[in-house]
C-alpha cells in the first residue's frame, strides 16, 4: 500500500515536472516562430525597400528548402491525428529524431505558410513525453496515455486554454485499450496540462508574450433575428467544415503527381502569389482575424465570404504540398471570416448580430473537424463570450450529429 502510494506521487511528480518542460520547450518554440518570423517579414523587407515581389521570393524560398529538408529527412512534422497513429502503431514516438522534427516544423511557419503551430508542436512534446515514460522507472502508464498527455499539454499552451487540451485528451478516451483509471486519466491531463500553462505564463510575464493570441469579440447578446437565422449559419459551417475535408483529400491526391520537394516549391509559388494580393490569408490566421474585426465592415460581404473558402483552400495547399503545421487557427479564422460576410449580407450595416453568427458557424465548422463539442466549446471561449457557451456547445452537438461524426471520435 506505501509502495503503491509512494508510485503515485512520484507519478503526479512526474507529470507536472513534464508538463513543465514541456511549456519551456513550446515557449522557446514560439520564441524562435516570433524571432524567425519577424527577421522574414519585417527586418529584410524593411532593409531591402520591401520590393513588391518579395513575398513571393520569401515562399518560393521557403517552399524549396522545406522541400530538400523533407526529402532529405522524411515526412515531418506530423499531424496530431499521424502522431497518435504513431503511437498507437507503434507504442512509441522517434523523441531521438527531435534534432529533425523541430527545423521541420519551424521552416513551414516562419517563411509564412498559411498554418498553424499546433501540429509541429504536439510532435515534439509527444516525443519528450516517451522520452519520460521510457527513461523514467517510475513514469508507469502506457504510451497511449502519455500521447494524450502531449497533446493536452500542447493544446493547452498553443490555445493557452488548459480546458481546451484536457478535454481533448478526455473526449478522445479508448477505454478499451487504457489500463489506467478515470481518475488517473484526468489527474494526469489536468496536471500536465495546467503545468505547462503556468510556466508559459511565468515566462510570459518575465520576458514578454510572443503572441497576443487570438483576439476577443464583444459581448452581445442575441436577439429573435439571430435565432432565426442560427439554421442558416449551423448549416454555413457545417459546409466549411465540409468543404475543408474534400478540398484536403483532393489536394494530397495532386500532391500525389509531384516528385520529391517540386510539390513544396509550387506551393511555395502558389502561397507568394495569392498573398501577393490577399495577405489576411498568410500565416495562422490569429493576427489576421483581428484586423478582421475591426475592420471587416469596410468589406464587401460576397469578398468576406470568398476569403473564408480561399483560406481553406490555401491552407490544405500547404499542408498537403508538404509546407505543414496545424489547421485549427486558420479554420477559426475562416469560419469567423464566414460568419461575418454573411451576417453582413442579411444585417446590412449592422454589426449586433455578427458575433452570433461567427460563434455558431465557427462551432459547426470545428465540430466537423475536432468532433469534440466540449473541447469545441472551451477553445471558443477564448475569443467569443462565455455567455454564449450554451449557443456555442449545442451547435457543435448538433453539426457533430449532422454530419455523421461520433463525440470524441
Amino acid at each position: 500500500m506505501k509502495t503503491r502510494l509512494i508510485n503515485d506521487i512520484n507519478l503526479l511528480i512526474v507529470c507536472a515536472a513534464t508538463g513543465a518542460a514541456a511549456g519551456l520547450v513550446l515557449w522557446l518554440f514560439l520564441r524562435t516562430v516570433h524571432l524567425g518570423t519577424f527577421l522574414i517579414w519585417e527586418y529584410i523587407p524593411d532593409i531591402t525597400g520591401n520590393p513588391s515581389i518579395y513575398t513571393v521570393c520569401a515562399c518560393v524560398l521557403g517552399g524549396i528548402a522545406t522541400g530538400l529538408f523533407r526529402k532529405r529527412f522524411g515526412d515531418y512534422p506530423q499531424s496530431m491525428k499521424a502522431v497518435a497513429g504513431t503511437v498507437k502503431k507503434t507504442g512509441t514516438y522517434p523523441y531521438r529524431k527531435l534534432a529533425v522534427i523541430l527545423p521541420a516544423a519551424l521552416l513551414p511557419l516562419i517563411f509564412g505558410s498559411s498554418v498553424g503551430p499546433e501540429a509541429g508542436m504536439a510532435g515534439i512534446i509527444v516525443a519528450l513525453c516517451m522520452w519520460v515514460k521510457e527513461n523514467v522507472s517510475f513514469a508507469g502508464e502506457s504510451a497511449a496515455a502519455y500521447s494524450r498527455i502531449g497533446t493536452a499539454v500542447s493544446l493547452s499552451v498553443m490555445f493557452y486554454s488548459p480546458l481546451f487540451g484536457f478535454f481533448s485528451a478526455v473526449e478522445n478516451e479508448e477505454r478499451a485499450e487504457e489500463e489506467m483509471s478515470k481518475t488517473s486519466a484526468l489527474m494526469l491531463y489536468g496536471i500536465s496540462a495546467v503545468s505547462a500553462v503556468g510556466t508559459v505564463s511565468a515566462l510570459n510575464s518575465i520576458f514578454g508574450k510572443v503572441s497576443e493570441g487570438f483576439p476577443e469579440f464583444e459581448a452581445s447578446q442575441p436577439d429573435v433575428h439571430d435565432f432565426m437565422m442560427a439554421a442558416v449559419y449551423l448549416a454555413a459551417g457545417i459546409l466549411l467544415g465540409l468543404f475543408f475535408e474534400k478540398s484536403e483529400l483532393f489536394l494530397e491526391k495532386v500532391y500525389a503527381k509531384f516528385p520529391p520537394a517540386a510539390g513544396e516549391a509550387c506551393a511555395g509559388l502558389v502561397l507568394g502569389i495569392v498573398c501577393t494580393f490577399v495577405p489576411a490569408v498568410q500565416f495562422s490566421g490569429e493576427d489576421q482575424m483581428a484586423v478582421l474585426i475591426t475592420e471587416y465592415s469596410s468589406y464587401v460581404p460576397a469578398a468576406m465570404i470568398g476569403l473564408a473558402f480561399l483560406k481553406v483552400i490555401l491552407t490544405n495547399m500547404c499542408i498537403c504540398f508538404g509546407l505543414k503545421g496545424g489547421h485549427l487557427f486558420p479554420l477559426i479564422f475562416s469560419a469567423v471570416a464566414l460568419g461575418y460576410g454573411i451576417s453582413l449580407m442579411v444585417f446590412p450595416g449592422s454589426s449586433d448580430h455578427a458575433v452570433f453568427a461567427a460563434a455558431i458557424v465557427t462551432a459547426s465548422t470545428l465540430s466537423v473537424s475536432i468532433h469534440k463539442p466540449a473541447a469545441v466549446t472551451c477553445l471558443m471561449f477564448l475569443c467569443f463570450p462565455v455567455r454564449m457557451g450554451i449557443w456555442i456547445f449545442a451547435a457543435s452537438l448538433i453539426a457533430g450529429h449532422m454530419t455523421g461524426r461520433k463525440t470524441g471520435s
